[in-house]
């Protein structure tokens, strides 16, 4: 039985911040760009007391916490102070899987400092995270990395939680649906109208009426009801999507203005792709409209896209599936992905957001 740690820095943006300059301690601090279209990367938790929260419309936050700090994201520091943890997590084990910039998953079956208790090892990387490098982290422990990741956010901020294989269907037994991986809004809302709301109203449901309603996904909702999970720490991923998004200061309803956005994104796309030397055969666009509901559209080649003369006419013909006229749109975005064949799921986008090189529109 696997022992697996999943540690996750709590509001890692905004707690560097504020270990970076004292006068935002104890103040409600959002990392992003204070401007109208733009959202929050991460609240600190003196900011999450209104209701402030990641991923948030910038404007909401505000009106939310009227004294709310917006500070401007600083990546390079962020990935410094995310190198530093990684080599604390390496002084135990080699098995690290990241996540993002602010979790990681370890197996520490075999720890090199010899510990025998997960549990130990996990008290002993966070207090020196803390000592180190003055911040906090949450962390999980269990025997998968389902239950570790469940457990890391069970006692945020600066929590120790352990789920013991004997008590890990009471330890789902009630828990939202929604903390499953795999389950997002859309799945939920199913969930929901079969009115199954916890985990453990979800393990009474049978793997035959699981598949029958969400195919291969199923079989992994009833074990994950089951606290069964297989999947191993990978060290080494290998990448499935690259892509870009902007998000413009004013929306668009034009095609002329849309079609300079997207010739805009290709031009980016094509240079990330260069970049990492990625393979992929599958286009993703996607557009998110001003009620910020959102639409992806896709198409897959035979070769692999690489080039603006690739790329460029099948972003088209995509953009052209969008009715934008009506409904005008204040994100675009671009992606290219993996296919089966090539070693990869099936053609999912999987942002990696960042700064285009282009005023907003």
């Amino acid at each position: 039985m696997r022992k697996i740690i999943h540690v996750d820095m709590d509001a890692f943006f905004a707690s560097v911040e504020q270990l970076d300059n004292p006068s935002l301690r104890g103040l409600p601090v959002a990392v992003g760009h204070d401007a109208p279209r733009s959202v929050v990367s991460t609240a600190s938790y003196e900011a999450r007391r209104y209701g402030v929260h990641s991923a948030q419309p910038m404007a909401t936050a505000k009106r939310l916490c009227p004294g709310l700090v917006v500070v401007e994201p600083r990546f390079e520091r962020y990935k410094e102070i995310s190198a530093r943890v990684h080599e604390i997590f390496c002084h135990y084990t080699d098995l690290v899987e990241p996540i993002s910039i602010d979790e990681a998953f370890l197996d520490v079956t075999t720890c090199k400092t010899g510990a025998a208790m997960a549990m130990d090892v996990a008290a002993e990387i966070r207090a020196r995270i803390k000592s180190q490098l003055h911040l906090t982290a949450s962390a999980g422990v269990s025997y998968n990395k389902l239950l570790a990741k469940i457990a890391s956010d069970y006692r945020k901020p600066d929590g120790l939680t352990v789920v013991h294989p004997a008590r890990a269907l009471d330890f789902l037994q009630r828990l939202p649906v929604e903390n499953l991986w795999g389950v997002g809004p859309k799945t939920a809302q199913r969930l929901h109208g079969m009115h199954i709301f916890t985990v453990g109203q979800l393990r009474e449901l049978s793997l035959r009426f699981l598949t029958d309603a969400f195919g291969k996904m199923g079989a992994v909702y009833y074990d994950y009801a089951r606290g069964i999970d297989t999947r191993p720490v990978t060290v080494h991923h290998v990448r499935k999507s690259i892509g870009c998004e902007c998000t413009f200061l004013t929306d668009i309803d034009k095609r002329s203005a849309a079609v300079i956005e997207l010739y805009h994104a290709v031009l980016e796309l094509v240079d990330r792709i260069a970049r990492h030397d990625f393979e992929g055969r599958t286009l993703t666009l996607k557009v998110k409209f001003a009620d910020f509901t959102q639409v992806t559209r896709s198409v897959t080649q035979s070769r692999v896209l690489r080039d603006k003369a690739d790329i460029l006419p099948l972003a088209k013909q995509l953009l052209a599936k969008v009715d934008y006229e009506h409904r005008p749109f204040r994100l675009l975005g671009l992606s290219v992905s993996r296919t089966d064949a090539e070693g990869g799921d099936a053609p999912v986008a999987r942002w990696h957001v960042g700064e285009l090189p282009f005023q907003p529109y």
